[in-house]
């Protein structure tokens, strides 16, 4: 008997070592830590590897280095959405040697282990892409078959052993909930005749990457760029690992960018998986360096254990940039309330310890 219950004992303490060894996980509708804790992700978006690649002046649109990374750590983040571009991941469509391919994958690999560094978790999210030989310079209205699995596997297979990131194969998509988990071809066109083309799913996504060898968390958007969660539930790809986050931009001037739009689409959502606002701020057009809509979006967040991430951790002259200086001097009043509402929250958001 009481060699069974020495059994039985270390048998019990197996289990929660084994489970934090998963890193970032999913349990149900919570999103946990390597230690078994509830986390919410909150931070921003780093936009600039989307477009400064495929645009032929750099990877990133400004600086990438420790000390950016500790400026952005200051506000008392754990979570930076970083975009990607198709063409500059593989390197085709004319994307120049010194900001594709190679050059870029190591860029991307070294950022993420920089914001590791520094306590954040990272979400790398496709959101240019283009089918055949149209170079992605825009966000287009779904992946493509083309070349989005290929990106998928490189991606999936680059981070595999990374558990502290979350893969996210599309940003925001035009198509219906049926075509953009089964592709095919539907409402997305390219070019300037508008030409239809055949689009990727997000069953493929995730088909894609789980063989490639990442066991880690995936983040599926909703429709109607990525505002409607409706039929998130009813189309949600299966998963053999259960690893799947729910993902919802929200902007004040959106379709579903009220509180009680909030209430009736996404809670229920949220009662199911991890969810996220992968891209949140004041109004879609950027006409508002306030905080009004900010503020109702990540308390409601904040009370239903849903993450987000700020749009943008950039120095543009638009009301759409979080700061003035990659120093991380607020902008405006925009970027002053994100701030200082992060630091409010600092409490509940766990970074990242390995």
């Amino acid at each position: 008997m009481r060699r069974a219950l020495v059994v039985l004992l270390a048998t019990l303490t197996v289990a929660p070592s084994a489970s934090a060894a998963l890193g970032l996980h999913v349990s149900g509708n919570r999103l946990l830590d390597r230690h078994g804790r509830r986390l919410v992700l909150r931070g921003v978006n780093r936009s600039g590897t989307e477009y400064a690649c495929i645009q032929g002046w750099g990877i990133f649109d400004g600086p990438s280095d420790a000390a950016s990374v500790r400026a952005i750590a200051a506000w008392h983040i754990n979570f930076v959405r970083v975009l990607l571009n198709e063409d500059c991941w593989l390197a085709i469509n004319g994307v120049k040697p010194q900001y594709g391919g190679h050059a870029y994958r190591s860029a991307i690999e070294r950022y993420v282990r920089l914001l590791h560094r520094h306590g954040v978790y990272v979400e790398l999210s496709l959101i240019w892409a283009a089918p055949g030989t149209y170079p992605a310079t825009y966000q287009s209205g779904s992946p493509d078959e083309d070349h989005s699995p290929a990106m998928w596997r490189s991606l999936a297979r680059t981070f595999r052993h990374d558990p502290d990131v979350v893969l996210a194969p599309w940003g925001e998509t035009v198509v219906d909930a049926h075509c953009f988990l089964h592709g095919g071809v539907c409402e997305a066109t390219y070019g300037q005749n508008n030409t239809p083309y055949r689009t990727a799913g997000m069953q493929q996504a995730v088909n894609v990457m789980r063989r490639a060898g990442y066991r880690g968390p995936i983040s599926i958007p909703g429709i109607d760029y990525a505002n409607d969660l409706r039929p998130w539930l009813s189309h949600e790809p299966r998963d053999p690992r259960h690893q799947l986050i729910a993902e919802a931009h929200v902007y004040g001037k959106n379709t579903c960018g009220s509180v009680s739009c909030l209430d009736a689409t996404m809670a229920p959502v949220a009662r199911r998986v991890p969810l996220i606002f992968g891209e949140t701020g004041e109004t879609y057009d950027a006409s508002s360096c306030g905080s009004a809509n900010t503020s109702a979006f990540m308390g409601w967040a904040d009370a239903h254990h849903v993450g987000y991430a700020a749009w943008t951790w950039d120095t543009w002259s638009s009301c759409e940039a979080l700061i003035k200086s990659y120093d991380g001097t607020p902008a405006n009043g925009y970027g002053a309330f994100v701030k200082s509402h992060l630091a409010a929250v600092s409490a509940s958001t766990y970074r990242l310890r390995r």
